[in-house]
């Protein structure tokens, strides 16, 4: 019977390579499945070989793990610089975006919160 190894929902797109890479690279017999035309089936890779599921989990937990700890070194890195994206900097960027979005927002407040203020007179 086939099992669920890793769900493909909002995963990037080399994360879903390496996996794939990964597998292949260590003879794991495996299948996808796509979130179909209007995303709403489960995409994931499924395992056709339960014996392997401790090997692949094993290889897959091993590989998030290191991709965790390159990630937060590189987020650490650019902090250390000064270069990391924060609030400010994206408001120095690009201020009428910003200030769109915060129109935007506003609108949807007010539009959403206003019949329950009404109903209070």
């Amino acid at each position: 019977m086939a099992i669920l190894l890793f769900k493909l929902n909002a995963v990037p797109d080399d994360e879903v390579h390496d996996i794939r890479m990964l597998l292949t690279d260590n003879q794991i017999d495996y299948y996808e499945t796509s979130a179909g035309n209007w995303g709403i089936s489960l995409a994931g890779i499924w395992l056709r070989n339960d014996n392997q599921l401790e090997q692949a989990r094993d290889l897959i937990d091993n590989y998030e793990q290191t991709r965790y700890q390159q990630a937060r070194a590189e987020y650490d890195l650019l902090r250390s610089e000064g270069r990391q994206r924060t609030l400010v900097s994206m408001l120095r960027e690009s201020p009428l975006r910003f200030l769109a979005y915060l129109v935007a927002i506003s609108l949807i407040l007010y539009f959403s919160i206003k019949p329950f203020l009404a109903l209070g007179t």
